[in-house]
């Protein structure tokens, strides 16, 4: 199990280095020319339409700024639990509500000036990505990603695609799981009679929790 899980590790960081300097690229770059800022919106389109077959796995090293905050900020993070609080679908809901009204309002205000639209995205990212490093080095890498607002339109709208099942039978409670998901999530405590659905629609998908499970209790 270890050689299996050594393995997907190293691919998935890979991956994840490969795609991290496009983050820089958009997060420098869009100062100096605003227009790459239209990556974002791309960035929100491209997350939702994968969501509808493969749930959060736009989250997992699509993602970019998720891709940095992996390769990145994990290093320096205490990787503490993240706060229950901030997984709660109403506090979700509020920032969801809160970014997507200051988006709006700005887009209206700047259209139909393609520079100023393009900066306004760029200082969003830079805004909202400076808030994110703050709670890797406080709580945990992925803090940011439990309520970031297109990740929660995909929890609500495509938890059960593509889903992890943990055969109960199998399971021995050793809490590997937990130990390796990126996000926290806890397949183990899905057990039920059988085979079982983990239904958690924060999953990004990333199968580290499949490879370094020693029953081969998880699977997909």
């Amino acid at each position: 199990m270890k050689e299996e899980y050594d393995l997907a590790t190293k691919k998935r960081r890979l991956k994840q280095l490969l795609i991290t300097p496009v983050f820089f690229g958009v997060l420098v770059g869009g100062w100096f020319y605003p227009v790459l800022g239209f990556f974002i919106p791309l960035c929100m389109v491209m997350g939702l339409a994968i969501a509808g077959f493969r749930g959060r796995k736009w989250c997992d090293w699509f993602c970019p700024r998720g891709s940095f905050y992996d390769s990145c900020m994990a290093p320096l993070s205490p990787k503490k639990e993240i706060p229950r609080v901030l997984k709660n679908t109403p506090f979700r809901l509020g920032a969801l509500a809160f970014l997507m009204t200051v988006m709006g309002v700005n887009l209206v205000l700047r259209w139909p000036s393609l520079n100023k639209i393009g900066l306004f995205f760029v200082t969003l990212l830079s805004v909202t990505t400076g808030l994110g490093i703050v709670l890797a080095l406080l709580i945990h890498p992925r803090t940011w990603c439990t309520f970031c607002p297109i990740g929660t339109l995909i929890n609500l709208t495509s938890k059960k695609k593509y889903p992890l099942r943990i055969d109960s039978n199998l399971c021995i409670d050793c809490r590997l799981c937990h130990e390796v998901c990126p996000v926290q999530i806890s397949p183990y405590k899905f057990k039920k009679s059988g085979i079982a659905v983990v239904e958690d629609g924060d999953c990004l998908k990333c199968n580290l929790c499949v490879a370094v499970c020693p029953k081969k209790a998880l699977s997909r």
